[in-house]
């Protein structure tokens, strides 16, 4: 069925669109639109622009270069605004996660080429499966508040749009090496055609990214590859893009215990066991194992010099488990037989198990644009399919009978349909104002079929999480712009988007209650100044939220954030952005975030309550009215100073995130401190006759060897003695440590 699928929809082919001239929209000669079509593509039917009310960053390729050593691509978003980068092994290699504006990046709609990123159940993006990919994006835009309509997961705070390279007009060949701290390092191949006389391109990349991690054990081996193959003709782009990755990571998703931030700042505790003799050690397959591949089909259709058709097809497999050492675990959750002592049966005993992950996602999603200077306006949408199992299996048990080669415990499978529809358009209504309107349409069929890997102990078995969720939700947003002059322009917007809840709200939910689904009301504010030397833009923002799912400060067994429902919950703020032309050869950009995040009426439910010698005595419930929504910090700050002279570029890059609570009960025993961390990026290309140029970077992170931590979470906290105790887990970030790499250009 699946290959059935694939083959009809791939006459529905891409999202791209050709990049227009300004100045010339209607270039019609074959050399004219062929050099069109190998610019920069655009996904403009997704994409914001200086009509649209909406605050957004862009980033493009050479920005992308500079800090693109082998980190993953939240640290080379790190310099927009409202951003926050976090990374588990400490390095950013690896598994790594970011916030926008506070909120969590399982609610940041991630797209590339148009299609949806974010996977469809969790709602998250882990670029930890495709590394390196930011060696083959031309641009990436970051768009913060609901933003303008797009394909998968609901924008709920911010939305990413990565466009990957087009082909380029002649042929060309890279070859990088990274090498760093902690055992990093990096390799990368590309090669590509230019276009032949045929109209066809074709282009290339392997890459491979390696490191031990600053934390114990917190290693990382990634591959990745990317291909593209496309026929460029007069009115007619088609092209094929396939890219993927295998990832094996050690778990390090925990952090450090808090405890051992002064003794032992690197120590994991993932993978520990004792052994026969009573001797601590570490299981050496503690990994994250998985492998994702997707194919794109692109289809783009010139109709008229004002109308583009343009339809992408799309398939994406995953595959992969993680592999854990488990302590004390009970021989009847896994349905084991277990051995007996002196003729006793066994009660619990230790483990491996694997939780494997194997799902397909594919669908089609199309636009039809029409511009003209007055009007620019989209029809589109999407239509996808979401097939999922779940399951996990017991390799190796001790003390066990009768034990099967790879004994499943529990296995689900998870059915989710999506579609969407929009229709937006921008039209000067008089001069220099500019109106848009953006009505979207969405329904999802979310069924659960099996049971989970959670155990009841009420009923003796794995929670049975059969159902079946629907949602059908109505996302308009307008807005206006005013371009006063050449320089000057302000703009305003108020838009409503929905979100559904992801699967952990379902299977991870600890009350009787089920997960609403949350909607926010956004209002957006901003002025933007642009001069040769000088920019300059403000944006404030309310965000108003009816049953926010916040994180709670807790994790899942497996490192995922977990989250409520909370009634009334708001995030206002102002966000400022500048940059100066200083000099010929010396420019600063910076921006600055203040903003309040709120919870209202909130109550801390459910805290359990000890003597001085650890015997429970009740539960608490704390009331505690307006407190801070977690994560959310009310300063984030950067400040990027960038000399350039000749061929040699050295960029300081400044940051600064205020106090973040980890759960949301505004306490400070429960927090993580502001930091304040610089990193040195140094640049130089040397042109040569014989290749195109020999590049050298330097990546110098916490250039002051700050001790400091991005992240972290409670794995328990309650009363005892009548003091508040808490146990935490955080997750400190490397010392002074470097990147460096050169790259020969052919």
């Amino acid at each position: 069925m699946r290959q059935i699928f694939i083959a009809a929809t791939a006459l529905f082919l891409s999202t791209f669109t050709f990049a227009q001239s300004k100045n010339n929209p209607a270039a019609s000669t074959n050399d004219s639109i062929r050099q069109i079509s190998l610019k920069e593509v655009v996904v403009t039917s997704l994409r914001a622009n200086e009509r649209s009310a909406v605050a957004y960053s862009s980033v493009q390729k050479e920005a992308i270069e500079q800090r693109n050593l082998g980190q993953d691509i939240p640290y080379l978003l790190a310099l927009t605004p409202s951003f926050i980068a976090t990374s588990d092994g400490g390095t950013g290699i690896g598994y790594t996660g970011f916030r926008i504006r506070g909120t969590d990046g399982n609610r940041i709609n991630v797209t590339i080429n148009g299609v949806p990123f974010n996977d469809a159940e969790s709602h998250g993006s882990y670029f930890v499966d495709m590394p390196d990919f930011a060696s083959s994006l031309s641009s990436v835009q970051v768009q913060r508040g609901v933003g303008t309509s797009t394909n998968g997961a609901a924008a709920f705070g911010a939305s990413i749009n990565m466009q990957t390279e087009g082909s380029r007009p002649k042929p060309y060949a890279e070859i990088g090496s990274t090498i760093g701290t902690f055992n990093s390092n990096k390799n990368t191949l590309k090669a590509g055609t230019g276009l032949l006389k045929s109209g066809f391109a074709f282009d290339a990349r392997l890459s491979n990214v390696t490191s031990d991690g600053y934390l114990d054990r917190a290693s990382a081996n990634l591959k990745s590859y990317y291909f593209a193959g496309g026929y460029y003709g007069n009115k007619t782009t088609l092209k094929f893009v396939t890219f993927g990755g295998h990832e094996k990571t050690y778990q390090a998703w925990y952090g450090v215990i808090a405890d051992s931030l002064k003794t032992n700042r690197t120590y994991n505790e993932l993978g520990s066991y004792t052994d026969a003799s009573g001797n601590t050690k570490f299981y050496d397959n503690q990994v994250d194992d998985y492998t994702q591949t997707h194919y794109q089909l692109h289809w783009s259709q010139r109709l008229n010099h004002n109308l583009h058709l343009n339809a992408t097809a799309h398939y994406t497999k995953g595959y992969g488990f993680y592999e854990e050492y488990k302590k004390g675990q009970s021989y009847t959750i896994y349905s084991l037989i277990p051995d007996t002592l002196a003729g006793v049966a066994l009660e619990k005993t230790d483990l491996v198990r694997r939780k494997w992950l194997d799902n397909d996602f594919y669908g089609i999603t199309y636009s039809l644009n029409y511009e003209t200077q007055k009007v620019n306006a989209t029809i589109g949408g999407a239509l996808n399919r979401y097939d999922g199992d779940h399951f996990g299996k017991v390799i190796c048990v001790r003390n066990a009978q009768n034990l099967q080669p790879n004994h499943e415990y529990y296995r689900s499978n998870s059915l989710k349909d999506e579609f969407n529809i929009y229709a937006k358009g921008t039209a000067e209504v008089i001069s220099d104002l500019f109106a848009t309107v953006d009505l979207q349409y969405r329904h999802i069929n979310y069924s659960l079929n099996g049971v989970s890997d959670k155990y009841n102990a009420n009923t003796g078995k794995m929670d049975d999480i059969t159902n079946v969720y629907k949602f059908d939700f109505f996302n308009p947003k307008v807005g206006l712009t005013y371009q006063l002059n050449s320089s000057n322009s302000f703009y305003g917007s108020y838009s409503i988007a929905n979100r559904e809840p992801n699967r952990t709200n379902y299977t991870d939910n600890s009350t009787a209650a089920l997960p609403k689904p949350e909607r926010l009301y956004d209002t957006e504010i901003g002025y933007r100044f642009q001069s040769p030397r000088f920019s300059a833009s403000a944006n404030l923002y309310y965000m108003n939220y009816k049953d926010q799912l916040i994180l709670t400060g807790k994790l899942s067994e497996i490192g995922e954030m977990l989250t409520s429902n909370i009634s009334e919950s708001y995030r206002a703020g102002i966000e400022l952005t500048a940059e100066v032309k200083i000099a010929n050869w010396l420019n600063w950009d910076g921006n600055l975030t203040l903003s309040q995040n709120k919870i209202l009426n909130f109550t801390e439910e459910g805290i359990d309550v000890y003597d001085a010698d650890w015997n429970w005595l009740d539960s608490r419930n704390n009331i505690l009215g307006t407190t801070d929504i977690a994560y959310s910090p009310n300063v984030i700050a950067n400040s990027l100073f960038t000399f350039k002279i000749k061929s040699l570029s050295v960029g300081l890059h400044s940051n600064y995130v205020g106090k973040q609570y980890i759960d949301n009960s505004s306490d400070n025993g429960r927090s993580i401190d502001a930091y304040f961390v610089n990193n040195l990026n140094i640049g130089y290309e040397l042109a040569l006759k014989k290749m195109k140029a020999i590049q050298f970077n330097v990546l110098v992170n916490n250039l002051f060897n700050n001790q400091y931590v991005t992240n972290g979470w409670t794995w328990y906290s309650a009363y005892v003695g009548g003091e508040r105790y808490n146990d935490l887990r955080f997750f400190p970030q490397a010392g002074t440590n470097f990147l460096a790499s050169v790259t020969l250009k052919f």
